[in-house]
């Protein structure tokens, strides 16, 4: 398996097909959440991917900067969970931030039942739990 970094306009087609399909399989079918995924975010987003020897895509994350950076579309394809994948994108993710964006601020809307998991890499709720397109989420936050 391999991993990838690139920004927007780096991305091949089929690239960016692969990487809509799994968000939508993940997020809007297994998740059963209607939200609008296609966003603007991902023009100027970095891109996360980890892939098998076959072409799937098998993880994949997004960095992005407002006031403060931020990860999000955080997925492990069904059949690769319970092999420590995200601890490895999130490893991977963390590595290229501290050293791209070195000593800012990472925020990420983590779904609430992932909230140890992001504890363990130093991220810290600051938020109360809401609602985000109908899933409890909560607002975390590592300072670096």
């Amino acid at each position: 398996m391999t991993w990838s970094i690139k920004h927007f306009e780096e991305l091949t087609t089929l690239e960016l097909f692969k990487i809509y399909e799994l968000r939508s399989m993940v997020f809007v079918v297994e998740q059963n959440c209607v939200y609008h995924d296609v966003d603007t975010i991902d023009l100027e987003a970095i891109h996360i991917m980890k892939w098998d020897k076959e072409d799937t895509l098998v993880a994949y994350a997004r960095v992005y900067h407002t006031s403060m950076l931020h990860i999000g579309r955080v997925i492990v394809r069904l059949q690769y969970r319970g092999q420590k994948i995200g601890y490895e994108l999130l490893t991977t993710v963390l590595k290229m931030t501290d050293r791209q964006f070195p000593s800012q601020k990472i925020r990420v809307e983590a779904q609430s039942y992932l909230e140890k998991f992001y504890a363990s890499f130093g991220f810290e709720t600051v938020s109360d739990e809401y609602l985000l397109d109908g899933l409890p989420h909560i607002d975390m936050e590592r300072q670096v």
